[in-house]
């Protein structure tokens, strides 16, 4: 469902209050027009450590509600900050008013319940609200004195936070719709500047959990270092065609290009590189993307979708074939088909989309070294920069700057920088070697692993 993923509908301990005001509200429908209710409510902690002080500390509650008024095709929306009841009646009747201004869509809708069953998650961690915020504190300064301890290169910590969210959410409709949910999230991030003479990079370590017991500073502070140090003395590689092998965070930006193109709107509207492609090879065998939001692991795990329908396994390449894409129930009506219960949005303040929530590539058999060792000489990219406007999911065409590490041998060589790496999505998927088993889930809507594609051109010296 909307970004409060998480429990079931009606499970104890799970926002019921929320999805009562949800119910009554959606309720009042009147006559023969649609009515959905969106609630929730969240409180966010942020600390960020600076040189040894606390450089910034934020605590902040927030709540609101979103409206949908669907009347003969003609859909109005409002919002407002607050869960007060006069406020809500006067959010409703402002979206009745928008609805009667609206241009008529036949293809607009709200979601229907279809029978499938949610899944059983448990995405909410009671450690997080037992967290002091004075632990909270400790834990940020900790690690940036740690980061700065951890090898004589590092000159500054640009900033060391600790980061967490508590969120519930509910969704009722006057079609039947009826769910509640809620989780949290956590995190731990450093940013490292290492340096030698007048030359100096910056790496980014970080850690996102449910809950303050899982963080793994260790891992934070090995992470920062290594990514700012291991840059230092970089320069341009040498011009021309190479095997590129994509760090996990890498891979996960852009398998979110890819998910974007799988989106049933996109392709719907033609702005998909994968549109008129349904039931044709995409990809190398060994490719096979699924989106699970039912896969407890990820971040962005869901028992419903932003529409209130259960979330489902969806597989949209398998074994290179390209058999599906993600609906919800507007873009499922253009399309002639039913949602995949992908609806997905930002928040109370904005109505549903259809898009991934958990994208991930099946993993292959060989974790990183082992694909270092089979490629034998390649780039290994640790960053890149320039994808908003270098990668266009419509036409494929893909060009980032990137900086990284040669590979002689299997091995580590060089580090490189001001490098730029270019093909087409198309190209890449049909020349992927070899997919990581270092599967790891990150924040946003794709997971991570090590990915090696062959025959991509790197412009340098």
């Amino acid at each position: 469902m909307p970004d409060a993923s998480g429990n079931g509908a009606r499970r104890p301990g799970g926002p019921d209050d929320l999805l009562q005001l949800a119910t009554r509200v959606a309720a009042q429908a009147r006559g023969s027009e649609e009515l959905e209710v969106y609630v929730s409510r969240g409180v966010e902690t942020d600390v960020r450590a600076y040189d040894g002080e606390v450089e910034s500390l934020s605590s902040a509650a927030s709540a609101g509600v979103g409206i949908r008024v669907v009347d003969g095709g003609r859909q109005g929306f409002a919002y407002a900050g607050s869960l007060d009841q006069a406020v809500i009646a006067e959010t409703l009747a402002e979206a009745r008013d928008n609805a009667r201004f609206a241009t008529p869509d036949e293809h607009v809708r709200l979601a229907v319940p279809d029978g499938h069953v949610p899944c059983d998650l448990d995405v909410w961690d009671e450690e997080l609200a037992a967290t002091p915020v004075e632990e909270k504190v400790r834990m940020a300064l900790d690690l940036e004195r740690r980061v700065r301890a951890a090898d004589p290169r590092i000159r500054q910590v640009s900033s060391a936070d600790y980061g967490d969210m508590a969120s519930e959410a509910a969704i009722a409709s006057s079609t039947g719709i009826a769910a509640s949910t809620r989780r949290t999230l956590c995190s731990m991030s450093a940013a490292a500047i290492a340096g030698e003479g007048a030359d100096s990079h910056t790496g980014v370590g970080f850690s996102a959990v449910r809950g303050p017991g899982d963080l793994d500073p260790d891992r934070v502070v090995v992470d920062a270092v290594q990514r700012a140090t291991r840059l230092l003395g970089a320069t341009k590689a040498r011009s021309g065609r190479w095997t590129v092998v994509f760090d996990p965070r890498v891979t996960s930006t852009l398998l979110a290009i890819v998910a974007s193109a799988l989106s049933g709107e996109a392709v719907t509207k033609g702005r998909s590189l994968f549109a008129g492609r349904l039931g044709e090879k995409i990809a190398v065998p060994s490719v096979t993307i699924v989106d699970d939001p039912t896969d407890a692991r990820a971040l962005s795990a869901a028992s419903h979708d932003a529409e209130g329908l259960a979330c489902r396994r969806n597989v949209l390449v398998e074994e290179g074939v390209l058999r599906g894409f993600v609906f919800d129930t507007t873009s499922a009506s253009r399309a002639g088909t039913t949602s995949t219960a992908s609806a997905v949005r930002g928040g109370y303040a904005s109505t549903p989309v259809a898009g991934c929530r958990a994208l991930v590539l099946s993993p292959g058999p060989l974790d990183a070294p082992a694909i270092l060792a089979d490629v034998g000489d390649a780039l290994y990219v640790q960053s890149v920069t320039g994808v908003h406007s270098g990668v266009n999911p419509i036409s494929g065409d893909f060009s980032v700057g990137a900086e990284g590490v040669m590979v002689r041998d299997g091995l580590f060589a060089e580090p490189v920088r001001e490098v730029t790496i270019a093909s087409t999505m198309q190209r890449m998927l049909l020349s992927v070697l070899h997919v990581g088993a270092d599967l790891e889930w990150l924040p946003g809507v794709a997971a991570g692993q090590t990915l090696a594609i062959e025959g991509m051109t790197l412009s340098g010296s």
